[in-house]
């Protein structure tokens, strides 16, 4: 089912379509990934997933052994920033990938 461009569009078209606009007024151009940038983002996406699952699985056995609130507290901040960081690392990456085609 394809939209004519009669029909009404959405808030996140609309944003969507202001973002290209301002790109292309600034004159930022999307070129199309490879196959080997697209499998590369793939595969650090995947990386980056695992790293975090394991990391909830240590976060949450650690969490099972601790009874004292502030001792609680900190493990929950601390894997707050191991979440970050991994996220952060992985969007980084992603970046110098998408970076190497240009």
């Amino acid at each position: 089912m394809t939209m004519s461009d009669d029909a009404p569009k959405s808030a996140l078209e609309l944003a969507m379509e202001r973002l290209k606009r301002k790109d292309q007024e600034e004159g930022k151009v999307e070129l199309p990934l490879s196959d080997e940038q697209r499998a590369a983002i793939a595969e650090l996406r995947r990386i980056a997933e695992a790293k975090l699952a394991e990391r909830e699985i240590l976060h949450r056995s650690t969490l099972a052994r601790v009874g004292d609130p502030e001792a609680y507290a900190a493990l929950e901040e601390e894997y707050r920033r191991d979440r970050e960081r991994i996220v952060a690392n992985r969007d980084a990456k992603i970046e110098e990938v998408r970076g190497q085609g240009r």
